[in-house]
């Protein structure tokens, strides 16, 4: 069973109320979003905060906002803002994505989404985890996602998503659709040989010569890789 509990070294996350906990994927995608020089962010799809208060940690002064549509997660990741530092500058809209688009938000200079993927596989039990793992008909859809971006990125900001290689695919013909177009993809593996379990893909507004990088989770010994250590040390206790 998932602690109710998750400490990093600078917040704390409480995940007992949200259907999806922490992940070490996620904690990546947290980690490597471009949010440096960035005023304004959003993480759509919250969950529990995680993404926005990993990206309050690496920018110390930008606005973030957070979207999350059920409402028992909304209310865990608002109490974890306001337990966390970074109280003044996290804004938790609880509502759907739609909902947010109609307020006409101010443009963000980043926004990060760690979106629904399992399109075609067999549902969980519980209504609240499939809406927050599966793309159904009540849930965000890529098409939807890449639409906002496109309407609300200023014209140098980026969206970055977290997806496994065929949706990323899926998700790469949506945004190219309104003109979003990859340009960085990290590729993330458990260890060397092994099959992509992840893409994380940058997506900017001018087409550009898609530059590929790679991380592995663990190295030979299983232990964490030195890249992952690198990248994560400034979160994760035990690193």
């Amino acid at each position: 069973m998932a602690n109710s509990y998750f400490q990093f070294k600078e917040f704390r996350i409480e995940q007992g109320a949200c259907a999806m906990k922490v992940s070490t994927d996620a904690c990546v995608l947290g980690a490597v979003a471009p949010v440096a020089g960035a005023q304004r962010l959003l993480d759509i799809g919250t969950g529990t905060g995680l993404l926005a208060l990993m990206a309050a940690q690496r920018n110390a002064t930008a606005a973030i906002e957070a979207v999350e549509l059920d409402p028992t997660a909304a209310a865990q990741a608002a109490a974890n803002f306001r337990a966390s530092p970074w109280a003044a500058r996290l804004t938790l809209h609880a509502l759907p994505l739609a909902g947010l688009a109609a307020t006409h938000p101010a443009p963000f200079d980043g926004i990060v989404c760690n979106p629904p993927f399992f399109r075609h596989s067999l549902r969980s039990p519980d209504a609240r985890r499939t809406t927050a793992r599966h793309t159904t008909d009540d849930s965000l859809t890529f098409a939807e996602l890449a639409q906002f971006a496109a309407d609300f990125l200023t014209p140098a900001g980026h969206l970055t998503v977290l997806l496994p290689p065929p949706e990323m695919q899926h998700f790469e013909q949506a945004a190219t659709v309104v003109g979003l177009w990859p340009v960085v993809q990290l590729v993330v593996r458990h260890r060397a040989g092994s099959k992509p379990l992840r893409h994380i893909t940058t997506f900017g507004r001018r087409p550009a010569p898609l530059r590929q990088q790679e991380l592995l989770i663990k190295a030979a010994d299983e232990q964490y890789s030195q890249a992952f250590r690198e990248l994560l040390g400034p979160f994760y206790l035990a690193l």
